[in-house]
C-alpha cells in the first residue's frame, strides 16, 4: 500500500534535525552577501526570510540558506553538516567589507510548523528559530514535512544538489523564488542567467512514486538503453529524480532492476513545462 503525503496542519509544530545558523553582522552585512548569491538580499525584512544559493564562478551549486534578519545581524540557517565549509567560503570574500561572521548553531534550534513563512512555496508551512533555552512543543514527526517537500520537488541542499555540479534550474530553484533576475551581478550568474533566457534546461527535479525496491541516490535511470534521469532523495515510496523534461510530461514510468518509477510533478512544475 503505498503511503499517503499529508499536508502539514496549521498547528503542527516540529524540528529540523539538521539545521546550522551563522550570524552575519556589521553595516556591510547585506551588500557582502547581496554581491554573492542568486536573490535578492535587500528584500530581507523583519519576519520575512529571503531564499538563496550560493555558487562556483561557473554557476553551479555549492549551498542554498535562508537569510534571516535579527536586529542589526542577518541570521543564516543552512545545512548544520555543511555550515563550517559555508563560513569558509564566505570568509574567503570578506576582503575589506565590514563584516563579522560567526557560529551560532549552537544558540539556537529550528521549528516548522510556527514563525515566518518559507519563502519557497506557501504549502511548505512556517518556520522559526528559537535559543535553545526556548523549547516549543514537538508534535509532528518530521518524515510528514520531508515527504511533503519531496511532493513538492522542493530539494534539500546537497541531499538532492550535487556540490560543484547541479545548476540551480534544473533543481527548481527558480520556480522557488531562490533566483532574481532584476538584481546586479553575483557569483555564477553567468551560467544561470543563459540557461534561463536561452531556455536550455533539458532536466528538472520531480518527485516519483516508487513501486518496488527504493533506488539509492546516484542511480542512474534507464529507459530503452538511455539514461533519462538520476534518483535523489527519498523518503518511504516516493522520491526525487532528476527526470528528462519529456519523461515528466508524459509522466512516463522508467522501469528499472527491482522498481517502477511514476513521475508525479506538482501543478507548478506542470505549469512551467507547459
Amino acid at each position: 500500500m503505498q503511503d499517503q503525503v499529508q499536508d502539514l496542519s496549521p498547528d503542527a509544530i516540529f524540528a529540523f534535525p539538521n539545521r546550522g545558523i551563522l550570524r552575519l553582522s556589521g553595516p556591510d552585512r547585506t551588500q557582502f552577501l547581496q554581491g554573492l548569491v542568486s536573490n535578492d538580499v535587500t528584500a530581507v525584512q523583519p519576519g520575512h526570510p529571503v531564499y538563496a544559493c550560493l555558487l562556483t564562478p561557473q554557476g553551479k551549486f555549492l549551498h542554498d540558506f535562508f537569510s534571516i534578519a535579527d536586529g542589526d545581524s542577518l541570521l543564516i540557517d543552512c545545512e548544520a553538516d555543511r555550515r563550517a565549509d559555508l563560513l569558509s567560503r564566505l570568509k574567503m570574500y570578506k576582503l575589506r567589507s565590514k563584516i563579522e561572521l560567526t557560529d551560532v548553531t549552537d544558540e539556537y534550534t529550528v521549528y516548522g510548523g510556527i514563525g515566518m513563512p518559507d519563502p519557497r512555496l506557501p504549502a511548505l508551512g512556517r518556520r522559526l528559530m528559537m535559543p535553545k533555552g526556548e523549547t516549543l512543543p514537538v508534535d509532528t514527526s518530521f518524515n510528514v514535512y520531508d515527504r511533503l517537500r519531496i511532493a513538492l520537488a522542493v530539494p534539500d541542499g546537497s541531499r538532492d544538489m550535487e556540490i560543484g555540479k547541479t545548476i540551480l534550474l534544473e533543481n527548481n530553484i527558480d520556480l522557488l523564488n531562490g533566483v532574481s533576475w532584476t538584481k546586479g551581478c553575483y557569483t555564477g550568474q553567468e551560467l544561470t542567467a543563459r540557461t534561463h533566457y536561452r531556455g536550455l534546461i533539458k532536466k528538472r527535479l520531480c518527485p516519483v512514486r516508487i513501486d518496488g525496491i527504493v533506488p539509492p541516490v546516484g542511480t542512474p535511470l534507464i529507459e530503452n538503453g538511455i539514461e533519462v534521469g538520476e534518483m535523489r532523495s527519498s523518503k518511504g515510496d516516493l522520491g526525487l529524480a532528476l527526470l528528462k523534461i519529456e519523461n515528466i510530461r508524459d509522466a512516463r514510468p522508467i522501469g528499472i532492476e527491482g522498481a517502477v518509477l511514476i513521475p508525479q510533478p506538482p501543478a507548478f512544475l506542470t505549469e512551467a513545462l507547459q
